[in-house]
């Protein structure tokens, strides 16, 4: 098994105003909270493996 990051908080959300922003996509399958990790041609999500290839 490869190693894992932790990722801190404030790379994913941001406070604007009195609202909280995802700044990261969601992931479609799992819902939200589950956040996609973006790879230099692709996006995955690291739970159910799903993936979308970015547009060249």
């Amino acid at each position: 098994m490869g190693r894992t990051k932790n990722v801190k908080v404030p790379t994913l959300y941001e406070v604007k105003g009195n609202k909280v922003v995802r700044k990261k996509e969601s992931c479609p399958k799992c819902g939200e909270g589950i956040f996609l990790a973006e790879h230099r041609d692709r996006k995955t999500c690291g739970k159910c493996s799903y993936m979308v290839f970015k547009k060249k």
